[in-house]
């Protein structure tokens, strides 16, 4: 049996592997797989490194309807999966999604029911650290806070519902299979020149070139003037950046968890949350920015925001019976002695026991 290829490439995911403990030996894999230069590059690393690491892979292929080829581009992928012994389903939307968004949303669906249908447990994508960089510049651009500025992390539960992911993945499957992003060390160059190494077929999706969609403009026109203008390496910088951010987000979101069992009382049937200020009042503002986000994403169904946030830490220091106007989800927050009082709009204002 002749031995796998093996490069330069092949070697660094592997380390990644190893040193995050990315992919545990006999991990049962669903490989997210367009057609497109990362997602072949990354299907034909698992599969030379699957020797090494005895995972079950099986890849899945979203057809949106975009597109008039894309049957074909689905085809593609089929062919290249039984020429490489993989085992490959293909999902075709029902509706056409109207928004990069709405697709990524039906996408991660499908993707997190089928892996929980087959017993798997993990959910490899193609990002690369170029994608890294472009999403955090992009959250950035959009105003996003710390949670958005993180942008792809190597990995990631699949979050239940009120989650406030950047990609839009979260919330819509179950919360037991991690998403594995194992191509974050390279950039879209080196999975190109992969690609080109080991003369893999690429399907070109002619939408990836089409401006009017706001992260392909900023592929094409704002990195590439970046690059040349500002810093060559501006990818791999920005994706530091999120590296960093996602150790900080996640240290602040541990202390904030710890505050919140000790400083919030929850009434679960009248849908109430008891924030006690005077322990709140002593955090640092970041803290206390953090322990209202994670309350309001659990007591509200809308996007939070910075406004929102804000918007319930200045009750910390308010005078008493300060209300606010209605949050998005119909919920408002009153200063209640020395709590601040987030309930639905219709329930009636009570005084917390002496």
């Amino acid at each position: 049996m002749d031995r796998p290829p093996w490069s330069q490439i092949h070697a660094l995911v592997h380390r990644e592997l190893r040193a995050r403990s990315l992919l545990p030996e006999g991990t049962s894999l669903l490989v997210a797989v367009s057609g497109g230069q990362d997602s072949v590059a990354m299907l034909k690393l698992l599969v030379d490194l699957q020797p090494k690491w005895h995972w079950r892979l099986q890849v899945a292929h979203c057809d949106h309807h975009w597109r008039p080829d894309s049957s074909d581009n689905a085809t593609f992928v089929q062919d290249l999966c039984q020429q490489w012994a993989v085992p490959c389903q293909v999902f075709v939307a029902e509706t056409i999604p109207k928004t990069e968004a709405a697709a990524r949303q039906w996408r991660y669906q499908v993707l997190g029911n089928w892996a929980s249908t087959l017993g798997y447990t993990h959910l490899a994508t193609g990002h690369t650290t170029t994608d890294r960089a472009e999403t955090l510049l992009y959250n950035l651009l959009r105003g996003s806070g710390t949670d958005g500025l993180q942008a792809l992390a190597w990995q990631r539960p699949l979050h239940p519902a009120r989650s406030d992911s950047s990609d839009g993945s979260a919330g819509l499957a179950r919360a037991d299979i991690t998403v594995v992003r194992p191509l974050l060390a390279l950039t879209r160059q080196d999975t190109a020149n992969f690609c080109q190494q080991f003369d893999l077929p690429i399907w070109l999706d002619s939408t990836n070139t089409d401006i009017t969609y706001a992260r392909n403009r900023l592929r094409l026109e704002v990195m590439p003037y970046l690059k040349l203008h500002f810093n060559p390496q501006v990818d791999s910088t920005l994706a530091q950046t999120a590296e960093i951010l996602t150790t900080e987000v996640d240290w602040l979101d541990q202390m904030a968890q710890e505050w919140c069992r000790s400083g919030v009382a929850i009434e679960p049937e009248a849908h109430t949350w008891r924030i006690h200020r005077p322990t709140l009042n002593t955090a640092h503002l970041a803290l206390q920015r953090r322990v209202m986000r994670q309350i309001l994403q659990q007591a509200t169904v809308a996007q939070v925001s910075f406004d929102h946030v804000e918007k319930l830490v200045s009750l910390i220091a308010a005078p008493n019976r300060t209300q606010t106007d209605p949050f998005p989800s119909g919920m408002v927050a009153t200063v209640e002695a020395e709590w601040i009082v987030l309930r639905p709009v219709s329930s009636p204002s009570q005084e917390p026991e002496a």
